[in-house]
């Protein structure tokens, strides 16, 4: 792609979120600057997560899009590097917006200044700087670091006469290099024997990037711990809490606000613009970080984390938690029966993180079981796991990869058991549960069982398409056959929304013929897109 547009800007913002599922528990082992919480890669996840659910479906022109985008990641930045990335964003959005005029279409509406590949780097550029200028006392070694050399990286290849794709893998190349280097820049990260998490984060976020302007898919891999070289960085002393809220106040306020927040901690940063801004800062006096905000205008969604023993600080009603991510009403309604809290997920509808952790908050409770019954919500329920847990909450989210498992765990939940022994039971049910569908193909594709043509039945095991016919209650029938040809005792049939009423019934009666030996139990689950969801255990 050589064109930077709303499209290239939707497509950078999917494959950076799923690049940093993917690498977020690495990040957050990579973790001890500027305090050794094993955060900074959940932190990056939820601020890139609530950048994209920030920006609009639909037609938009290409400044309504880095608008939105860079206002949702201003608003739901989390920690230290989330806010220096949604500085990044937002700055960088600016300037392609300025010097790239487009119309609704992505095209060019005049004379663009620059061409896009010096308009990407001098953004690149912008941001940097928009970084630098946002914390109050900058330290190499860190994100701050490999931003500025993506960006020097980026110009020289630019002013080189490069081709936009060119000047974003030397912006990568250049960055990867400074992430290398930061172990030796920053005496915690060298006793520790670690990288720069925040920088290995922004190294995946341009790796997406560049993933999305040459075609070719880029896997960032984190690095690896080296050999610890002097005492351990934990002993490294520091205030006791982070304290973040947003601000409104007048943009001639900051600058000397930042200053008058430096001298109560460290790990200051201040973004944001046009009236509102995001505060960061690490303090022991967490009421005159406040009131310093309250002297220049109104704080609101104020956060406050204790570094050193967030569970001992948090005291909430007694109890557990099932938490379970549902397809449908009629699956709502099973899971409610059993004692669970419902989110609303499935086909077309992903359930994210904000939602998980707003029903973790309401319920109030000290030990959560989260059930994501599908595969997309994984890395959703294990970033929302990681979150709350710093609040000192116990989580566990069960790998249920589908509704089905969800069923068979939480029809072993028992709340007067030890959570580990809990826990223990309602995996083990999810993992002896084999699951199956059955749909009916809405385009032409190519599928693990081959070519598909619109209107063909597929037949779904354990997340693969198994099977191609012509019939569905055909396709149910090979699902069922191969589900059950590894055995089982129990098997499972949750109908959707638009299901033929016979359709169910007929399956049944294929399983008591063949399989006297299996029981059958059928629901109605109200999903989309799939007749039939099918378990066995």
């Amino acid at each position: 792609m050589e064109q930077l547009t709303v499209e290239v800007l939707r497509a950078w913002a999917r494959t950076a979120l799923a690049e940093l599922a993917r690498a977020r528990a690495e990040i957050d082992e990579l973790n001890v600057y500027p305090v050794p919480d094993g955060d900074t890669g959940t932190n990056l996840y939820l601020t890139w997560e609530a950048a994209c659910d920030a920006l609009p479906k639909g037609e938009l022109t290409f400044t309504e899009a880095i608008q939105a985008f860079g206002r949702g990641a201003l608003l739901g930045a989390r920690g230290n590097s989330g806010v220096i990335t949604s500085q990044l964003i937002r700055a960088c959005g600016l300037r392609l917006d300025e010097n790239l005029p487009r119309d609704r279409e992505g095209g060019v509406l005049a004379d663009p200044p620059m061409s896009e590949a010096a308009a990407f780097a001098d953004a690149l550029r912008y941001a940097a700087d928009a970084a630098y200028g946002a914390v109050a006392e900058p330290v190499e070694g860190t994100m701050l670091t490999v931003a500025r050399a993506a960006a020097t990286g980026a110009m020289t290849a630019a002013n080189d006469g490069k081709s936009l794709a060119d000047v974003c893998l030397a912006a990568v190349a250049s960055a990867r290099q400074a992430l290398t280097r930061t172990t030796e820049q920053l005496d915690v990260l060298r006793r520790a024997g670690v990288v720069d998490a925040g920088g290995a984060g922004l190294v995946v976020i341009l790796g997406a990037m560049e993933s999305v302007l040459t075609g070719r898919h880029v896997r960032v891999d984190v690095p690896a711990r080296v050999e610890p070289r002097g005492e351990s960085s934990a002993s490294v002393d520091g205030p006791a809490y982070e304290v973040m809220y947003l601000l409104d106040a007048a943009d001639d306020q900051v600058d000397g606000f930042r200053l008058r927040l430096a001298a109560l901690g460290d790990s200051v940063v201040v973004v944001g613009g046009d009236g509102l801004w995001n505060v960061h800062v690490h303090t022991d006096d967490v009421g005159a970080a406040i009131e310093r905000g309250i002297d220049i205008g109104r704080p609101h969604r104020i956060r406050v984390t204790h570094f050193d023993d967030q569970a001992h600080h948090h005291e909430p009603a007694p109890g557990r938690a099932v938490i379970a991510v549902v397809a449908g009403d009629g699956l709502g309604e099973l899971f409610t029966e059993a004692g669970a809290r419902i989110i609303r997920g499935g086909p077309g509808r992903r359930c994210s993180t904000g939602e998980l952790l707003q029903a973790i908050e309401e319920s109030k409770a000290p030990e959560i079981v989260i059930l994501p019954n599908d595969q997309d919500t994984l890395a959703v329920a294990e970033a929302a796991a990681t979150a709350a847990r710093q609040d000192g909450i116990r989580v566990a989210v069960i790998p249920t990869r589908a509704q089905v498992q969800g069923l068979a765990a939480i029809a072993v939940h028992d709340p007067q058991r030890s959570f580990d022994d809990d826990v223990v039971q309602l995996s083990a049910a999810a993992g002896q549960t084999r699951h199956g569908a059955v749909t009916v193909a809405v385009k032409d594709a190519w599928t693990m069982a081959g070519m598909c043509r619109v209107g063909d039945a597929l037949g779904v095991v354990d997340g693969d398409f198994a099977l191609i016919t012509d019939d569905l209650e055909q396709a149910a029938y090979g699902v069922v056959d191969r589900l059950l040809g590894g055995g089982g005792e129990l098997l499972t049939i949750v109908t959707g929304r638009d299901a033929d009423p016979g359709l169910a019934a007929a399956v049944e009666r294929h399983v008591r013929r063949a399989r006297k030996d299996v029981d059958v139990m059928v629901y109605d689950g109200g999903q989309d897109r799939y007749p039939l969801l099918i378990g066995v255990e």
